[in-house]
């Protein structure tokens, strides 16, 4: 590209972020202070990703000039220096400045900025940027110590209690051996729990099998119709003719009757993390019929997760289920995991909550885990950023399944631009050396992919047989993967997060402010 297109382009792109100063201010008024100047950052980057930058990169790399791709945690202060050195080398000495007063980030800022959060978020003291390893804590450690001290040990940072499972009697007995534990070897293991949220599952399934055993499975195929009901059921299973027409349909219930209402006709219903396929061809009050599309399995089991992914419904992130433990995770929990928050209005009602409990200072995590968030993503960090104290997971397994698993990689890697454009710690979840935990043996890919977690501020792991082992792997791999630099470039094509994000939250805010 000619310099003086290339200047006049960036140029272009610096004053609309400048034009923007008086609508970013009147956005971030009511952020806390900790986050003021990551917000108006995050909204610059926001702008920047309008744009299609792909198309500079060369021309700026010719020159020997940053070629933007690592400008999220500090886009104004680095689009300004390559716009002015454009100008030093067209020989224009002078460049045009804005009349309105900006603050900054500069690069070494927004690494500060970035190690403060996440040292507050994990309460740290750290001097270099490096994750965290969090590992999902079984029943049994409730009973059993010494699995707790070994997991340390090992290098566990941070115990996850998923309150999924078990009750709080299995939780508070979590919390003393994991406080013994510290107390015993010197470690400072921190504590997170993770809120249930409305996770949509088949309900229990209890029918007789052959010879008559019970099963806690019916068997599905692709053309078959199924039944998934609010009402009280053990399940069904279908029976077909002699020329194989289907004559009676399997029916299956869900935990949450709220599901049935939110399912139309038309929708695709995904079961057991996308591993049989449906779509709902008819509805009454209380059954929803579904025709299945696809099945990579052959049966359908009790309390198997189900996704909307093409649906639109409007249900509250925290059930009553939540609302029930959070006096338990406000007295015990150093960081509380949001499940399945969709909008800023779920933050909102969050905090509330923590709030009526005195516990406002305590971390939280929103969990990226549906296309809904996702896309709400720069909403729901502006929410949250009016508090003292937040993270974001990179929940990979639902989103997988709800963005479809070739969009996944795509997808997460924009959560990890748009998080550190808002100097906020990432958590790198679902999957990560699961083969290892279970097996004792990884496969190539998921050091491949455990490699990429480095660029997130933690790394979850889950339960498994041999999970000192993948702790002991991953602690190996994120301290060799740390020596070969800070997060990584990119390309930069124009993000539609991006517009829609800018169109809904700057222009509104723009034009309340003429």
């Amino acid at each position: 590209m000619h310099l003086d297109r290339l200047t006049d382009e960036l140029q272009q792109i610096l004053e609309r972020i400048e034009r923007s100063e008086k609508a970013l201010t009147s956005v971030v008024e009511n952020i806390h202070p900790h986050y003021r100047l990551s917000a108006k950052n995050l909204l610059r980057y926001l702008i920047l990703r309008t744009y299609d930058l792909r198309k500079y990169h060369d021309s700026l790399s010719e020159l020997g000039l940053s070629s933007l791709r690592t400008s999220e945690g500090y886009v104004y202060s680095n689009l300004k220096n390559i716009v002015g050195h454009l100008n030093l080398i067209s020989g224009i000495n002078e460049q045009k400045t804005s009349s309105t007063i900006i603050e900054q980030v500069g690069f070494k800022r927004s690494k500060k900025l970035l190690k403060h959060n996440t040292n507050r978020l994990f309460q740290r003291q750290q001097k270099k940027h490096f994750a965290d390893i969090m590992v999902t804590l079984p029943l049994e450690a409730a009973e059993d110590m010494s699995l707790i001290e070994n997991m340390a040990n090992n290098g566990m940072h941070i115990a996850r209690i998923n309150l999924s499972h078990g009750s709080n009697i299995h939780w508070l007995k979590m919390v003393e051996n994991i406080r013994a534990v510290n107390q015993k070897t010197g470690h400072q293991i921190k504590i997170y729990m993770d809120l249930s949220g409305p996770k949509f599952r088949t309900s229990k399934i209890k029918i007789l099998g052959n010879k008559g055993r019970p099963k806690n499975k019916i068997d599905i195929r692709v053309g078959e119709h199924i039944i998934l009901t609010k009402r009280k059921t053990r399940g069904r299973v279908s029976k077909f003719g002699t020329n194989d027409q289907q004559i009676e349909k399997a029916e299956v219930g869900v935990l949450l009757p709220e599901l049935i209402e939110a399912i139309k006709i038309g929708d695709v219903v995904l079961f057991d993390d996308g591993m049989i396929s449906a779509i709902a061809v008819s509805k009454t009050e209380e059954d929803i019929e579904l025709e299945i599309t696809a099945c990579y399995k052959s049966k359908l089991s009790s309390e198997k997760g189900i996704n909307l992914p093409t649906s639109e419904y409007e249900m509250p992130a925290l059930t009553r289920s939540d609302i029930t433990n959070l006096p338990f995770v406000s007295e015990y929990a150093d960081i509380v995991g949001y499940s399945f928050v969709q909008s800023k209005n779920d933050v909102a009602e969050l905090y509330k909550h923590l709030q009526a409990h005195q516990a406002e200072h305590l971390g939280v995590v929103f969990k990226i885990e549906t296309a809904e968030a996702f896309h709400n993503l720069p909403g729901i960090l502006l929410e949250g950023m009016k508090h003292p104290n937040i993270g974001v997971m990179i929940a990979r397994g639902d989103l997988a399944v709800e963005v479809g698993f070739e969009r996944i990689s795509e997808i997460q890697n924009e959560i990890l631009w748009i998080c550190e454009a808002a100097h906020t710690p990432v958590i790198w979840a679902t999957q990560v050396l699961e083969n290892l935990a279970k097996t004792g043996i990884p496969t190539r890919a998921e050091i491949s992919d455990a490699s990429l977690g480095a660029q997130s501020e933690c790394v979850m792991l889950n339960k498994g047989p041999f999970i000192n082992n993948a702790i002991h792997t991953l602690e190996n791999i994120l301290i060799r993967m740390r020596s070969h630099g800070f997060k990584r470039k990119s390309a930069l094509r124009a993000l539609s997060i991006a517009q829609t994000a800018v169109d809904d939250i700057l222009e509104k805010q723009s034009m309340s402010t003429h």
